[in-house]
């Protein structure tokens, strides 16, 4: 825990539901919250004074569903469809990355989600503790789920090595969250999901899985078991935990019966148009979905930012139920805040006894000047020059526009690993995808 004591003198602050507040002066200690009031000038002898003067503070992002580790593999697998992007590139490159490849991986992810003004992601890979050292060395919150396929030889094998790294390191950090992570109903099939589940049950913990990610996902699915991929979550007990669904692209209307409080979506909508993965029903759903934004992993979408993808959906959304006047910046600026509720870390509110997870920006500057609305301006707009710090449980990742973290040392490594990885080259792996 960050004991330092830190006043935020004049920043002008954008709730989470959007509203801008006039300016303010915040306390924070020990990594929260403890005071907001009108600028005073009073001196606080032992906190530490930064002006924020022409400034927007902001909550944090939450990236809601990313595997942080496969930015070792940005750009490697491109123009190809989604079949040969898993099968012919991703899952055999995969098969033989080894742990330290994942920790520099992930370690890279974390550093350019903090830049993106992220503060917390929620992780779904293999190798976890690695991603958990990178967690804790990088300064960002995470929830972490080892990723479990169903179908693979050691199905057992992966199955007992999530639930001891949940055991060993549950509630020992504040800043990481840790849940199962079964991969899909359709590479853990009948009896496997609910097993995990049951798992996660009595572990106490969430689960976080992809769903309906394709229609030909959906339509073998009802061809295989007579149900959608969400109503086979359903009847496994999936929305009895905590759920994070990766995707739901092609949840259906009559899907929406299953569906309860305990589930948030994670859109990534940069990945559906990259791999050519369909419209789906979620932009004619949305407002039926408890929902917020992922990046996935930065091999499809090859950027980390979930703001990017927030604009991206809305963009799409437009064209795809033809109607401008819907997918309104405020919807969206909400809906990326609600990645907070999903994680439940006391975070992405500005009010006294949260959280000190926050973004601070710089508008006046030539990409978003003059600024009539400042969320039109932050969602439209911006990009991470923009923002001149993000701050984690009180405490700079980055300060005046520059990581506070060894970067040259994580690109020397990832650089690497990148040459290792080509000289191993493919292996054979676990599961198909189809």
């Amino acid at each position: 825990m960050n004991s330092k004591k830190i006043l935020l003198k004049n920043g002008k602050v954008i709730d989470e539901n959007g509203n801008v507040h006039e300016e303010s002066d915040i306390l924070i200690s020990d990594g929260k919250i403890v005071k907001i009031s009108s600028p005073v000038q009073d001196e606080y002898e032992d906190y530490e004074i930064v002006d924020c003067s022409n400034l927007y503070i902001t909550p944090g992002f939450v990236n809601l569903h990313t595997h942080s580790p496969m930015s070792i593999m940005k750009g490697i697998a491109e123009d190809i469809s989604i079949d040969r992007w898993f099968n012919d590139k991703i899952f055999p490159y995969e098969s033989k990355l080894e742990e330290d490849d994942v920790y520099w991986g992930a370690m890279l992810a974390a550093l350019e989600m903090i830049d993106c003004g992220v503060t917390a992601f929620a992780d779904h890979y293999f190798a976890q503790e690695s991603v958990y050292k990178a967690v804790l060395d990088s300064g960002i919150r995470a929830d972490i789920a080892p990723t479990i396929f169903g179908l693979a030889d050691d199905f057992k094998e992966q199955l007992k090595c999530a639930e001891e790294f949940v055991v060993k390191y549950k509630n020992t950090n504040s800043r990481i969250q840790l849940r199962l992570g079964p991969h899909a109903p359709y590479t853990c099939p009948g009896e496997k999901l609910t097993e995990i589940i049951s798992s996660a049950k009595k572990l106490g913990v969430g689960i976080h899985l992809h769903v309906s990610e394709t229609l030909d996902q959906v339509q073998d699915s009802l061809k295989i078991t007579g149900k959608t991929p969400v109503q086979v979550l359903y009847e496994s007990g999936g929305f009895d935990v905590d759920v994070i669904i990766a995707h739901g692209l092609w949840t259906t209307r009559d899907d929406l019966k299953f569906i309860n409080k305990n589930a948030y979506f994670a859109f990534c909508s940069k990945t559906y148009l990259k791999l050519s993965m369909g419209n789906g029903n979620i932009y004619e759903l949305k407002d039926k979905l408890n929902y917020s934004f992922g990046t996935d992993g930065a091999a499809s979408s090859n950027t980390l930012d979930p703001l990017e993808q927030a604009r991206i959906f809305a963009l799409t959304g437009k064209n795809t139920t033809n109607d401008a006047e819907d997918f309104t910046t405020a919807e969206i600026w909400k809906s990326l805040m609600n990645g907070h509720n999903a994680l439940k870390f006391n975070t992405g509110k500005i009010k006294e006894g949260c959280e000190a997870d926050l973004i601070f920006w710089n508008l006046n500057k030539v990409n978003t000047f003059p600024v009539y609305d400042p969320l039109t301006s932050i969602i439209y707009s911006s990009n991470p020059d923009n923002i001149v710090h993000t701050m984690v449980q009180g405490e700079f990742l980055k300060y005046d526009g520059k990581l506070m973290k060894d970067t040259e040392t994580v690109l020397k490594n990832v650089q690497r690993v990148k040459d290792r990885i080509l000289v191993r080259g493919k292996g054979k792996s676990k599961v198909n995808y189809n």
